[in-house]
């Protein structure tokens, strides 16, 4: 996979963004694995960093998670946003959910330190619907999907500063999805050096649930 030397491709002709193991795979899942890079200016990257800051480093981080998923980490779930990031949010809504999909409240937001990353998981089904997305601020990194049947079928997606990405359907429920380690982290044969990064995630309800807190388990 990653520095592999396979070739790097892509969901779209000139798109340096998503890369995987095969181009049926990248037409299938071209709209279920999405990267919007620029998605945030740097005005709105700092708007929310601003924000979070003070939440955040009144926590330590961890190095073990309830289901083993992360290391390296702090987080918090958030409801009560400024004016300016209740905008972005509506941005994020408008761009990754359905008319049909309610989001889910509070929001989580996940702090990792740069040698934190997060393992290969699949988020539970009970505590989130069929569309994850989240935006990333400060550094970049990569995120690696591996079918759970099929580990030959992979993709990974470039996530810088400011960008959005997209799960729904198939590359959530199908595949397992993590952040790779700092001494992993490739895109292709390009070296992505990792950072602090804080990721602030939106998902849907799940499935026959009504809108309100559920636990922060994905």
């Amino acid at each position: 996979m990653a520095g592999s030397g396979r070739l790097a491709l892509r969901t779209l002709p000139g798109s340096g963004w998503v890369r995987g193991s095969g181009s049926a795979l990248l037409s299938r899942l071209k709209d279920a694995a999405v990267v919007r890079p620029g998605f945030l200016s740097k005005d709105e990257e700092e708007t929310l960093s601003r924000e979070l800051e003070p939440v955040l480093r009144r926590r330590r981080y961890e190095y073990d998670h309830w289901d083993a998923a992360i290391h390296g980490f702090r987080e918090t779930e958030k409801s009560r946003w400024s004016e300016a990031s209740r905008a972005i949010l509506q941005r994020v809504q408008v761009a990754a959910f359905g008319p049909g999909e309610t989001l889910l409240s509070p929001i989580h937001v996940l702090d990792l330190e740069p040698r934190g990353y997060i393992k290969p998981h699949v988020d539970s089904v009970k505590f989130c619907g069929a569309t994850i997305a989240g935006l990333s601020l400060l550094s970049p990194s990569v995120m690696r999907l591996v079918h759970t049947q099929e580990p030959g079928q992979w993709l990974e997606l470039l996530l810088e500063p400011g960008s959005l990405y997209i799960l729904r359907d198939s590359a959530r429920y199908d595949f397992s999805h993590e952040i790779l380690r700092d001494e992993e982290s490739f895109f292709g044969e390009r070296r992505v050096p990792r950072g602090r990064r804080i990721s602030v995630i939106c998902r849907s309800v799940p499935e026959g649930v009504g809108p309100g807190r559920l636990p922060p388990a994905c």
